[in-house]
């Protein structure tokens, strides 16, 4: 039996710039880690790239100006509404000063006590201690810091109220969870959201709005030579310099296509690629939840559909298996999992195991290993994810 299940390597990589053959860079500084580190490849391993990489080697960028220019065609420019952006000076504070920039006037509308990501806003137990309703009370500006008092993050210490606002001089600010507020100021609306921008934009037309137009529409074409993403527009986006932002990567499928073929190539064995952006997780302490990319991985290569079919071994262990040695539990719980269905879904067997798809856990995974700050492991390879203890 093998003694080891996964195993996750962050691998080192060059600086990579705009135009770099990204398939080959990946491809070597795997091998030459396997070279230095003295390991081997085994089929179904998987090589996965961050999108920050993925939309360097692109050039996938563009500049306030070029937002501005978009938002100012498809809102009309005028007083347009804002609602329920995430409060991150990296992701957000730089569209928002391009988005105020293409209109006349900007009301924008947070959500409270935190985001959508749970970025708090204020803390959530001051709710109780003020009396507040949290689905029924709206408040300006002026009446939010009249209750609550000004509150930072915990995080990074700003106040993003103050923040925001001083991304535009013509920004005004409400803070509310009811989605009517907006349509007071504006019937033409931005609706800044992530996972929930479908049923928010349905709600918004619904409920009397002219137009609405949602983060994933704006670039989602080339504006004066900008990058662009066709399906995620300027969700996903990162703060690159102060004038500009990286977008989420396009054309991936084509990437983790050419990336598996080419370590296939040059492994002798199937590896499987994925390109992943932020894990899906929540800070057990502050709330927050990491996923502020509309996915967690945009693509990757076929061998990596689907879910976990996996028995939980600490339920059979319990049940089927109680009473025998360690001995005759370990050989049965083999053959129990040699034998198991191809889907398990709604046997007890398969009870507790983690109800996510294969890529949210690896790509959660990855963004484990690499960080997001200056390990320089912007690649990450997995082994054995796929064995169990019959292996």
């Amino acid at each position: 039996m093998q003694n080891v299940g996964t195993i996750s390597r962050g691998i080192k990589a060059p600086i990579i710039k705009q135009g770099d053959c990204l398939v080959k860079i990946v491809c070597d500084s795997v091998l030459e880690a396997a070279r230095t580190d003295n390991f081997s490849f085994y089929d179904r391993d998987v090589v996965a790239v961050t999108e920050a990489v993925v939309a360097r080697a692109q050039g996938n960028y563009a500049t306030l100006a070029q937002i501005s220019e978009d938002v100012r065609a498809k809102t009309g420019g005028g007083t347009v509404g804002l609602v329920f952006p995430i409060l991150s000076r990296n992701r957000f504070a730089l569209i928002l000063r391009a988005i105020a920039q293409g209109v006349g006037k900007l009301c924008v509308q947070l959500s409270y006590p935190a985001d959508e990501v749970g970025n708090p806003l204020i803390p959530g137990e001051l709710l109780e201690e003020k009396n507040i309703n949290p689905y029924t009370d709206s408040f300006t500006e002026k009446t939010f810091y009249e209750v609550f008092g000004h509150n930072a993050h915990p995080f990074t210490g700003v106040d993003y109220i103050k923040h925001y606002k001083e991304a535009g001089a013509n920004i005004e600010i409400i803070i509310s969870n009811n989605i009517t507020e907006i349509l007071k100021k504006t019937k033409v609306i931005i609706n800044a959201d992530i996972h929930t921008r479908a049923r928010t934009k349905s709600r918004l037309c619904k409920l009397g709005a002219e137009k609405v137009i949602s983060l994933d529409e704006i670039l989602s074409e080339p504006v004066s030579g900008s990058g662009y993403n066709p399906q995620y527009g300027l969700l996903g986006s990162n703060l690159a310099t102060d004038d500009s932002v990286k977008l989420f990567p396009r054309d991936t499928q084509e990437f983790v296509d050419a990336l598996s073929a080419e370590m296939t190539k040059r492994t002798g064995k199937k590896i499987e690629a994925m390109v992943y952006g932020d894990g899906a997780f929540k800070d057990p302490v502050a709330g927050i939840w990491e996923l502020a990319d509309p996915m967690v991985s945009p693509a990757y290569t076929a061998g990596l559909a689907g879910t976990p079919n996996e028995i939980k071994l600490k339920f059979a262990v319990d049940n089927q298996l109680k009473g025998l040695s360690s001995e005759a539990a370990a050989e049965a719980v083999k053959i129990l999992i040699k034998e198991k269905a191809d889907n398990l879904t709604g046997d007890m067997r398969s009870q507790g195991t983690t109800p996510r798809r294969i890529t949210d856990l690896l790509g959660s995974l990855c963004d484990l290993t690499s960080g997001s700050g200056d390990k320089g492991t912007p690649i990450v390879l997995i082994q054995n994810y796929f064995g169990n203890y019959s292996d």
